[in-house]
């Protein structure tokens, strides 16, 4: 079982303390805290793309790459690099060099993408979204299979007559697909041979086994049943206390989908609403660090994962809770979940 953390760079105000984190503080202590997940052992970071205000990060990989420098093991991943609005080319060149610099570390994880400002931003049209992706998919994938890339152009691509692209990773560089609950993405993952991380940030996880499920019997179909991996990314978050914990996370996360909800039509978040998510059946895990162990071991057989990326670091909160929490996970959760 692997264990890990993934975060879009929030910035703005925190909600609990008033102080404002800015792009430049928030890169700063986005170094030290995924300094910290190496040195207490945790398997992972991840990355997300966002090209809005309040994100500090709209290149992953220039991070991860700075990242590198500063980590010994753990393995550093975007999540997710928006590939439906950038060159499949320049990614693989990007996460590539981010794989030399980290002696072989480096992972990619591709979506859609659930904002859009990225399309209009580079000149895409929303009605391509989903053609846009499996194309470009489709070359990201001919670019890491052959060191020539032999690809006859397409809609969205332009063709290349066997010409290099380099770097070469280190090894095998893991390409992983992100599905946020849409049944084609879970097929295509599993047709693909390719591991799959399944975002679960409302309802109740175990609703998501069919798409699991799914995802198997298209690898099996395939012939690549061999290569399955599943990944749960969820919101979370871990404390000494579970009081303590659900206290330090809610203001921020509150904050974060009171905003999307805005957006998006959804009435804003109760404290009596987000009790109930981080309950057993809940999407969210917070909690001491014994809850989410029993919360990830009791899923684990109904939907099969062998990862769990967490995102703790949702809106702004205080970078000492955040380094708090990042040791108790190392520390108390995961040498649980491998030993269990």
């Amino acid at each position: 079982m692997e264990l890990g953390l993934y975060t879009f760079g929030d910035v703005g105000r925190d909600p609990a303390t008033g102080t404002e984190v800015n792009w430049q503080q928030r890169l700063e202590n986005l170094m030290e805290e995924i300094r910290l997940a190496d040195e207490v052992g945790l398997d992972f970071y991840g990355l997300g793309e966002h090209h809005r205000p309040n994100y500090a990060i709209s290149s992953p990989p220039v991070v991860l790459a700075a990242a590198a420098r500063e980590t010994k093991r753990i393995r550093l991943s975007s999540a997710v690099s928006v590939l439906s609005s950038d060159d499949p080319i320049r990614v693989f060149q990007q996460y590539s060099t981010v794989d030399n610099l980290s002696q072989g570390r480096a992972e990619l994880m591709v979506g859609r993408g659930s904002f859009i400002e990225s399309f209009p931003l580079f000149g895409h049209d929303l009605r391509d979204y989903d053609e846009l992706f499996e194309d470009k998919l489709a070359m990201l994938l001919a670019i890491r299979d052959k060191t020539e890339l032999v690809w006859p152009g397409t809609k969205f691509t332009p063709a290349v007559e066997g010409l290099g692209v380099y770097p070469r990773p280190v090894g095998d560089l893991p390409v992983w697909i992100a599905v946020g609950g849409t049944p084609q993405s879970a097929v295509r993952a599993g047709a693909l041979g390719l591991p799959m991380a399944l975002a679960i940030i409302g309802g109740q996880p175990r609703r998501f086994a069919p798409l699991a499920d799914l995802y198997r019997k298209a690898a099996a179909q395939a012939g690549t049943a061999d290569k399955t991996r599943v990944s749960l990314n969820v919101h979370g978050f871990v404390g000494e206390d579970s009081q303590r914990a659900a206290d330090v996370f809610f203001p921020a996360q509150k904050a974060v989908m009171d905003q999307i909800g805005r957006e998006r039509g959804w009435a804003p978040q109760t404290r009596a609403q987000f009790d109930a998510s981080i309950g057993p059946e809940g999407a969210m895990f917070v909690g001491s660090p014994a809850q989410l162990v029993d919360k990830i071991l009791g899923l684990k057989e109904d939907l099969g994962f062998d990862r769990v990326g967490i995102q703790m670091a949702i809106g702004i909160i205080d970078h000492a809770e955040m380094m708090k929490a990042i040791e108790v996970l190392g520390t108390k959760v995961a040498p649980e979940l491998r030993k269990a």
